[in-house]
């Protein structure tokens, strides 16, 4: 299959960089955690982040990367992917701005923007969204689970995404109004690069103020969100929309122990 039928380089950024703090127990990188159990959950082989890699389609790639970097140098070498690090982990959107150069080289070229903890979406998936470019700046890879839980919400009219309501907004909202919204957003996304590019410097002048444990303390800490794009783009009628993954399974991502033996299960039943 042709990725680029308007012959539209396509590259790919992925963010490695967490600590994976939900995790417990492990001190690792979490992108580096086995697909296929080992002795343990936690030691085994087939990282996550190798299973990215592998399904991602063909073209340039750079991952985000501050936690465990040579962890994770070493485990993808062989990619010869760009690395760009992220100095401080300050969200999403700090991920995104760490990676301003390597996005700055291909100007004029689509960007694939993944997490480096959901490894089964589908490559077919990551073509459906670059393919969506054609009518769009930027496509969110969205979903529609059984339980919402505390992702967020697509506030969706028509065909375009106007909104993404994080779930401290929403979760304040009547039963009735929860109901309207059934499209969550999985955080992966496609962008055309000159718009993107474009909106990064309004990005930047946009950190939030959160609190996070840090230490074993409760600190405040400055923040970007990737998803404040969405809403500045849609303030300057850029077009932004949607595609919808094949099930909650292919967007899952592996943030604690239950997820990460799930998807260690899941694994095993494609290999079988």
């Amino acid at each position: 299959m042709d990725t680029n039928e308007n012959k539209i380089k396509t590259v790919s950024l992925i963010l490695a960089a967490g600590k994976g703090s939900r995790m417990e127990g492990f001190r690792g990188n979490k992108t580096l955690l086995p697909l296929v159990r080992g002795s343990s959950a936690f030691e085994g082989s087939h990282p996550i982040l190798l299973q990215i890699l592998n399904q991602l389609p063909p073209g340039p790639k750079a991952l985000v990367v501050h936690h465990k970097k040579e962890k994770v140098l070493e485990a993808t070498h062989s990619f010869e992917p760009t690395y760009c690090e992220q100095p401080l982990l300050n969200g999403t959107g700090g991920a995104l701005l760490a990676a301003r150069q390597f996005l700055s080289d291909y100007e004029d070229s689509q960007v694939i923007i993944t997490m480096g903890d959901v490894p089964f979406v589908r490559t077919d998936t990551y073509y459906n969204l670059v393919k969506a470019l054609k009518h769009f700046s930027l496509v969110i890879l969205g979903f529609s689970p059984e339980d919402k839980k505390q992702y967020g919400l697509l506030e969706v009219d028509g065909k375009r995404v106007t909104k993404i309501i994080e779930w401290k907004y929403w979760n304040t909202y009547s039963k009735k109004r929860q109901e309207h919204f059934q499209i969550c957003n999985s955080g992966i996304y496609a962008a055309r690069m000159n718009d993107l590019l474009k909106y990064l410097p309004l990005l930047e002048k946009r950190p939030h103020i959160v609190l996070k444990e840090r230490d074993g303390k409760r600190v405040e800490v400055e923040e970007f969100f990737i998803t404040d794009l969405i809403e500045l783009m849609h303030q300057q009628d850029l077009k932004i929309g949607h595609v919808m993954a094949g099930d909650e399974n292919e967007v899952m991502g592996i943030d604690d122990f239950p997820a990460l033996r799930k998807a260690q299960e899941i694994y095993k039943a494609t290999r079988s």
